[in-house]
């Protein structure tokens, strides 16, 4: 399944870590259920794609 591109770089950083830190706190147990929410922001930032940047239009990228 292909996707098209709708994330630039900075984004794409922003996520992963946000998403990651969020995932060890869920797994620490200091934030709960919610943190597993991080899982989400991790696999948009790998696939490159944000489904609710497509839904309103967005592109944080600069050549897609």
């Amino acid at each position: 399944m292909t996707f098209a591109k709708n994330m630039g770089g900075i984004d794409r950083i922003a996520r992963f870590i946000i998403g990651a830190l969020l995932v060890v706190l869920a797994i620490t147990g200091t934030i709960g259920v919610w943190g597993w929410i991080g899982i989400i922001l991790v696999v948009t930032a790998f696939i490159n794609f944000c489904p609710i940047y497509r839904v309103f239009g967005i592109k944080t990228c600069k050549d897609c």
